[in-house]
Protein backbone atom coordinates (compact mmCIF):
# COMPACT_ATOMS: atom_id res chain seq x y z
CA UNK A 1 0.00 0.00 0.00
CA UNK A 2 0.75 3.47 -0.01
CA UNK A 3 0.69 5.82 3.00
CA UNK A 4 -0.82 9.49 2.10
CA UNK A 5 -0.32 11.31 5.27
CA UNK A 6 -2.07 14.77 4.58
CA UNK A 7 -3.40 16.32 8.11
CA UNK A 8 -1.14 18.99 9.53
CA UNK A 9 0.39 18.00 13.38
CA UNK A 10 0.48 14.39 12.46
CA UNK A 11 3.75 12.33 13.71
CA UNK A 12 4.92 9.64 12.23
CA UNK A 13 7.68 7.12 14.00
CA UNK A 14 7.94 3.52 14.84
CA UNK A 15 7.23 1.29 17.58
CA UNK A 16 7.45 -1.97 17.76
CA UNK A 17 9.16 -1.79 14.07
CA UNK A 18 5.90 -0.59 13.12
CA UNK A 19 4.95 2.89 11.84
CA UNK A 20 3.18 4.64 14.26
CA UNK A 21 1.04 7.86 13.08
CA UNK A 22 -0.09 10.28 15.12
CA UNK A 23 -3.12 12.24 14.20
CA UNK A 24 -5.25 14.70 16.49
CA UNK A 25 -8.86 14.49 15.92
CA UNK A 26 -11.56 17.03 16.41
CA UNK A 27 -11.96 16.54 19.74
CA UNK A 28 -7.80 17.42 20.27
CA UNK A 29 -7.20 13.35 21.62
CA UNK A 30 -4.83 11.68 19.82
CA UNK A 31 -5.21 8.71 17.27
CA UNK A 32 -2.54 5.96 16.90
CA UNK A 33 -2.26 4.34 13.64
CA UNK A 34 -0.06 1.19 13.10
CA UNK A 35 1.43 -0.03 10.07
CA UNK A 36 3.93 -3.12 8.98
CA UNK A 37 6.84 -1.75 6.90
CA UNK A 38 5.95 -5.41 4.73
CA UNK A 39 3.27 -4.06 3.50
CA UNK A 40 4.15 -0.12 2.48
CA UNK A 41 5.41 0.63 -0.75
CA UNK A 42 5.37 4.55 -0.10
CA UNK A 43 5.46 7.17 2.60
CA UNK A 44 3.75 10.57 1.13
CA UNK A 45 4.20 13.63 3.05
CA UNK A 46 2.17 17.14 2.64
CA UNK A 47 3.67 19.82 4.74
CA UNK A 48 3.33 20.46 8.45
CA UNK A 49 4.26 16.78 9.51
CA UNK A 50 7.06 15.46 11.94
CA UNK A 51 8.95 12.51 10.93
CA UNK A 52 11.08 10.96 12.93
CA UNK A 53 14.61 9.55 12.16
CA UNK A 54 14.11 5.85 13.26
CA UNK A 55 11.29 6.21 11.00
CA UNK A 56 13.61 7.19 8.11
CA UNK A 57 15.76 4.35 9.01
CA UNK A 58 13.26 1.60 9.04
CA UNK A 59 11.71 3.17 5.61
CA UNK A 60 15.71 2.76 4.10
CA UNK A 61 16.52 -0.92 5.48
CA UNK A 62 13.01 -1.62 3.78
CA UNK A 63 13.37 0.08 0.40
CA UNK A 64 10.43 2.56 1.48
CA UNK A 65 10.61 5.87 -0.48
CA UNK A 66 9.27 8.93 1.66
CA UNK A 67 8.11 11.36 -0.68
CA UNK A 68 7.64 14.89 0.74
CA UNK A 69 4.95 17.29 -1.46
CA UNK A 70 3.57 20.09 -1.83
CA UNK A 71 0.56 22.03 -1.30
CA UNK A 72 -0.86 21.29 -4.98
CA UNK A 73 0.32 17.65 -4.88
CA UNK A 74 3.60 18.54 -6.76
CA UNK A 75 6.58 16.50 -5.08
CA UNK A 76 9.69 18.54 -3.73
CA UNK A 77 12.01 15.48 -2.50
CA UNK A 78 12.15 12.15 -1.29
CA UNK A 79 14.30 9.98 1.24
CA UNK A 80 15.64 6.84 -0.17
CA UNK A 81 18.48 4.43 -0.17
CA UNK A 82 21.79 5.56 -1.24
CA UNK A 83 21.79 2.31 -3.99
CA UNK A 84 21.59 2.73 -7.84
CA UNK A 85 19.95 -0.97 -7.82
CA UNK A 86 21.70 -0.79 -11.11
CA UNK A 87 24.75 -0.87 -13.92
CA UNK A 88 25.95 2.72 -14.64
CA UNK A 89 25.67 0.94 -18.47
CA UNK A 90 22.06 2.15 -18.23
CA UNK A 91 22.70 6.00 -17.39
CA UNK A 92 25.51 6.18 -20.32
CA UNK A 93 23.29 4.51 -22.83
CA UNK A 94 20.39 7.21 -21.94
CA UNK A 95 22.96 10.26 -22.40
CA UNK A 96 24.14 8.95 -25.63
CA UNK A 97 20.72 8.82 -26.36
CA UNK A 98 19.64 12.13 -25.35
CA UNK A 99 21.95 13.72 -28.21
CA UNK A 100 21.38 10.86 -30.81
CA UNK A 101 18.43 10.29 -32.99
CA UNK A 102 17.80 7.38 -30.85
CA UNK A 103 16.46 10.10 -27.97
CA UNK A 104 14.19 11.82 -30.70
CA UNK A 105 12.60 8.70 -31.95
CA UNK A 106 11.79 8.22 -28.34
CA UNK A 107 10.53 11.51 -27.73
CA UNK A 108 8.24 11.14 -31.15
CA UNK A 109 6.79 7.92 -29.67
CA UNK A 110 6.01 8.86 -26.31
CA UNK A 111 4.23 12.62 -27.50
CA UNK A 112 2.38 10.53 -30.07
CA UNK A 113 1.29 7.85 -27.69
CA UNK A 114 0.16 10.94 -25.57
CA UNK A 115 -1.87 12.41 -28.19
CA UNK A 116 -2.73 8.98 -29.23
CA UNK A 117 -4.02 8.01 -25.84
CA UNK A 118 -6.16 11.63 -25.86
CA UNK A 119 -8.04 10.64 -29.05
CA UNK A 120 -9.04 7.36 -28.09
CA UNK A 121 -10.47 8.78 -24.64
CA UNK A 122 -12.78 11.30 -26.35
CA UNK A 123 -13.76 8.31 -28.94
CA UNK A 124 -14.78 6.97 -25.58
CA UNK A 125 -16.72 9.88 -24.84
CA UNK A 126 -18.51 9.68 -28.01
CA UNK A 127 -20.34 6.27 -27.31
CA UNK A 128 -22.37 8.36 -24.35
CA UNK A 129 -22.94 11.92 -26.50
CA UNK A 130 -24.39 11.47 -29.48
CA UNK A 131 -25.51 15.00 -29.54
CA UNK A 132 -21.50 16.28 -29.41
CA UNK A 133 -20.40 13.77 -32.35
CA UNK A 134 -19.70 16.17 -34.54
CA UNK A 135 -18.15 18.59 -32.37
CA UNK A 136 -15.47 15.32 -30.94
CA UNK A 137 -15.08 14.14 -34.05
CA UNK A 138 -13.97 17.79 -35.41
CA UNK A 139 -11.60 17.68 -32.65
CA UNK A 140 -10.04 14.34 -33.32
CA UNK A 141 -9.51 14.71 -36.55
CA UNK A 142 -7.67 18.10 -36.34
CA UNK A 143 -5.68 15.98 -33.13
CA UNK A 144 -4.33 13.11 -35.42
CA UNK A 145 -3.35 15.57 -37.85
CA UNK A 146 -0.80 17.24 -35.58
CA UNK A 147 0.23 13.48 -34.68
CA UNK A 148 1.48 12.97 -38.18
CA UNK A 149 3.16 15.82 -38.60
CA UNK A 150 4.88 14.91 -35.22
CA UNK A 151 5.55 10.87 -36.32
CA UNK A 152 6.90 12.25 -39.24
CA UNK A 153 9.86 14.95 -38.24
CA UNK A 154 13.29 14.09 -39.33
CA UNK A 155 16.10 15.28 -37.47
CA UNK A 156 19.70 14.32 -35.94
CA UNK A 157 18.17 15.57 -32.53
CA UNK A 158 15.76 16.24 -30.79
CA UNK A 159 17.50 19.90 -29.87
CA UNK A 160 16.83 20.39 -33.71
CA UNK A 161 13.16 20.48 -33.74
CA UNK A 162 12.36 20.45 -30.04
CA UNK A 163 10.33 23.81 -30.29
CA UNK A 164 8.50 22.21 -33.24
CA UNK A 165 7.29 19.58 -31.36
CA UNK A 166 6.78 21.34 -27.97
CA UNK A 167 4.13 23.80 -30.62
CA UNK A 168 2.27 20.77 -32.15
CA UNK A 169 1.53 19.26 -28.66
CA UNK A 170 0.80 22.50 -27.62
CA UNK A 171 -1.61 22.93 -30.03
CA UNK A 172 -3.19 19.53 -29.60
CA UNK A 173 -3.08 19.74 -25.81
CA UNK A 174 -5.36 22.71 -25.82
CA UNK A 175 -7.91 20.91 -28.34
CA UNK A 176 -7.78 17.99 -25.67
CA UNK A 177 -8.62 20.26 -22.82
CA UNK A 178 -11.32 22.21 -24.60
CA UNK A 179 -13.22 18.87 -25.48
CA UNK A 180 -12.92 18.09 -21.98
CA UNK A 181 -14.05 21.66 -21.04
CA UNK A 182 -17.02 20.91 -23.68
CA UNK A 183 -18.47 17.98 -22.29
CA UNK A 184 -18.38 18.62 -18.29
CA UNK A 185 -22.00 19.67 -16.66
CA UNK A 186 -21.86 23.46 -16.50
CA UNK A 187 -21.37 23.95 -12.93
CA UNK A 188 -17.70 21.94 -13.72
CA UNK A 189 -16.66 23.77 -16.65
CA UNK A 190 -13.36 25.95 -17.04
CA UNK A 191 -11.08 27.82 -19.21
CA UNK A 192 -8.29 25.60 -20.25
CA UNK A 193 -5.11 24.46 -18.67
CA UNK A 194 -3.80 26.35 -15.39
CA UNK A 195 -1.19 25.66 -12.76
CA UNK A 196 0.09 27.03 -9.21
CA UNK A 197 -2.60 28.19 -8.64
CA UNK A 198 -5.55 26.15 -10.73
CA UNK A 199 -8.07 28.71 -12.11
CA UNK A 200 -10.86 26.54 -10.81
CA UNK A 201 -11.55 23.16 -9.19
CA UNK A 202 -10.91 20.99 -11.73
CA UNK A 203 -7.09 22.04 -12.37
CA UNK A 204 -6.80 21.65 -8.37
CA UNK A 205 -7.50 18.32 -9.01
CA UNK A 206 -6.09 17.25 -12.03
CA UNK A 207 -2.64 19.22 -10.61
CA UNK A 208 -2.35 17.28 -7.86
CA UNK A 209 -3.32 13.99 -9.95
CA UNK A 210 -0.39 14.74 -11.80
CA UNK A 211 1.63 15.66 -9.02
CA UNK A 212 1.23 12.20 -7.48
CA UNK A 213 1.93 11.36 -11.23
CA UNK A 214 5.40 12.67 -11.46
CA UNK A 215 5.79 10.85 -7.94
CA UNK A 216 5.08 7.66 -9.35
CA UNK A 217 7.25 7.56 -12.87
CA UNK A 218 10.23 9.11 -10.60
CA UNK A 219 10.30 6.07 -8.97
CA UNK A 220 9.71 3.49 -11.69
CA UNK A 221 12.66 5.34 -13.60
CA UNK A 222 14.71 5.12 -10.23
CA UNK A 223 14.15 1.51 -10.08
CA UNK A 224 14.85 0.76 -13.79
CA UNK A 225 18.05 2.50 -13.80
CA UNK A 226 17.14 5.60 -15.23
CA UNK A 227 18.13 9.24 -14.42
CA UNK A 228 15.17 10.66 -13.49
CA UNK A 229 17.16 14.28 -14.48
CA UNK A 230 18.50 13.60 -17.54
CA UNK A 231 15.75 14.65 -20.60
CA UNK A 232 15.92 14.51 -23.62
CA UNK A 233 12.81 16.96 -24.82
CA UNK A 234 12.26 19.29 -21.71
CA UNK A 235 15.02 21.55 -20.55
CA UNK A 236 17.99 20.75 -18.50
CA UNK A 237 17.05 23.64 -15.86
CA UNK A 238 18.65 23.08 -12.88
CA UNK A 239 17.40 20.52 -10.32
CA UNK A 240 14.51 19.83 -12.74
CA UNK A 241 12.88 16.25 -13.36
CA UNK A 242 13.81 16.50 -17.08
CA UNK A 243 13.51 13.01 -17.83
CA UNK A 244 10.25 12.22 -15.86
CA UNK A 245 8.20 15.33 -17.81
CA UNK A 246 9.54 13.51 -20.62
CA UNK A 247 8.91 9.81 -19.64
CA UNK A 248 5.25 10.50 -17.78
CA UNK A 249 3.90 11.58 -21.31
CA UNK A 250 2.24 8.79 -22.25
CA UNK A 251 0.87 8.14 -18.37
CA UNK A 252 -0.62 11.56 -18.52
CA UNK A 253 -3.95 10.39 -19.49
CA UNK A 254 -4.55 8.17 -16.36
CA UNK A 255 -4.39 10.98 -14.24
CA UNK A 256 -7.02 13.14 -16.37
CA UNK A 257 -9.14 9.87 -16.50
CA UNK A 258 -9.58 10.20 -12.82
CA UNK A 259 -10.24 13.62 -12.36
CA UNK A 260 -12.52 13.46 -15.21
CA UNK A 261 -14.66 10.65 -13.63
CA UNK A 262 -14.61 12.05 -10.79
CA UNK A 263 -16.36 15.21 -12.52
CA UNK A 264 -18.55 13.66 -14.66
CA UNK A 265 -19.73 11.52 -12.08
CA UNK A 266 -21.20 14.69 -9.67
CA UNK A 267 -18.72 13.07 -7.12
CA UNK A 268 -16.93 17.23 -6.35
CA UNK A 269 -18.46 19.30 -4.13
CA UNK A 270 -17.90 22.90 -3.63
CA UNK A 271 -16.14 21.87 -0.15
CA UNK A 272 -13.33 19.97 -1.54
CA UNK A 273 -11.68 22.91 -2.64
CA UNK A 274 -10.62 26.25 -1.01
CA UNK A 275 -10.11 29.50 -2.54
CA UNK A 276 -7.29 31.13 -2.43
CA UNK A 277 -5.16 33.73 -3.74
CA UNK A 278 -6.07 33.88 -7.50
CA UNK A 279 -7.09 30.61 -7.59
CA UNK A 280 -8.47 27.08 -5.70
CA UNK A 281 -6.39 24.46 -3.99
CA UNK A 282 -7.67 20.87 -2.88
CA UNK A 283 -8.26 20.51 0.95
CA UNK A 284 -8.15 18.04 2.85
CA UNK A 285 -11.48 16.21 1.94
CA UNK A 286 -10.88 17.26 -1.41
CA UNK A 287 -7.33 15.50 -1.41
CA UNK A 288 -8.99 12.08 0.10
CA UNK A 289 -11.29 11.93 -2.52
CA UNK A 290 -8.86 12.20 -5.10
CA UNK A 291 -6.27 9.91 -3.66
CA UNK A 292 -8.97 7.07 -2.85
CA UNK A 293 -9.91 7.22 -6.29
CA UNK A 294 -6.19 7.42 -7.78
CA UNK A 295 -4.51 4.67 -6.10
CA UNK A 296 -7.64 2.25 -6.64
CA UNK A 297 -7.17 3.15 -10.63
CA UNK A 298 -3.69 2.82 -10.58
CA UNK A 299 -2.88 0.04 -7.82
CA UNK A 300 -5.74 -2.18 -7.38
CA UNK A 301 -7.88 -2.22 -11.04
CA UNK A 302 -5.69 -4.29 -14.09
CA UNK A 303 -5.27 -3.95 -17.17
CA UNK A 304 -4.75 -6.38 -19.91
CA UNK A 305 -1.46 -5.27 -21.17
CA UNK A 306 1.13 -6.71 -22.97
CA UNK A 307 -0.96 -10.15 -22.53
CA UNK A 308 -0.67 -9.87 -18.83
CA UNK A 309 -3.11 -8.91 -16.38
CA UNK A 310 -1.64 -6.21 -14.16
CA UNK A 311 -2.10 -2.26 -12.38
CA UNK A 312 -1.37 0.44 -14.28
CA UNK A 313 1.67 1.11 -11.93
CA UNK A 314 3.20 -2.17 -12.44
CA UNK A 315 2.25 -1.52 -16.31
CA UNK A 316 4.69 2.01 -16.12
CA UNK A 317 6.99 0.34 -14.20
CA UNK A 318 7.77 -2.69 -16.88
CA UNK A 319 7.64 0.16 -19.37
CA UNK A 320 10.51 1.64 -17.84
CA UNK A 321 12.24 -1.71 -17.29
CA UNK A 322 11.74 -2.19 -21.24
CA UNK A 323 13.07 0.77 -22.04
CA UNK A 324 16.37 0.62 -19.62
CA UNK A 325 16.74 -2.47 -21.32
CA UNK A 326 16.72 -1.74 -24.86
CA UNK A 327 19.39 1.31 -24.17
CA UNK A 328 21.55 -1.58 -23.10
CA UNK A 329 21.09 -4.05 -26.32
CA UNK A 330 22.27 -1.19 -27.97
CA UNK A 331 25.34 -1.07 -26.76
CA UNK A 332 28.17 -3.24 -27.92
CA UNK A 333 30.67 -2.75 -25.62
CA UNK A 334 32.22 -5.55 -23.19
CA UNK A 335 29.57 -4.26 -20.51
CA UNK A 336 26.96 -5.64 -22.08
CA UNK A 337 28.23 -8.52 -20.53
CA UNK A 338 26.27 -8.06 -17.40
CA UNK A 339 23.49 -10.09 -16.68
CA UNK A 340 20.50 -7.67 -17.64
CA UNK A 341 18.29 -9.69 -14.93
CA UNK A 342 20.01 -9.35 -12.21
CA UNK A 343 20.25 -4.85 -12.53
CA UNK A 344 16.94 -4.57 -11.31
CA UNK A 345 17.44 -6.41 -7.93
CA UNK A 346 16.53 -3.74 -4.97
Amino acid sequence: MQLYINTKGAYVHIKDQMFEIRIKNGNNEVVKHHFSAKKIQSIVMSEGIALSTDAVSLSVKNNIDIVFVEWDGRPIGRVWHSKLGSTTLIRKEQLKASISKDGLNAVKNWITTKIDNEINFIKWLKKHRQKEVEFLDDKIEKMQALNISISQLEAETVKDVADIIRGLEGTSGRLFFETLNYVLPKNYQFNGRSSRPAKDPFNAFLNYAFGILYSKIEKSLILAGLDPYLGFLHRDDYNQLSFVFDFIEPYRIYAIEVVFKLFSGKKVRQSHTDEITNGFSLNKEGKELLVGAFNNFFDVETIRYKGRNQTRSNAILADARSYANSLIKNNTSDEKTDDIDKIFNL
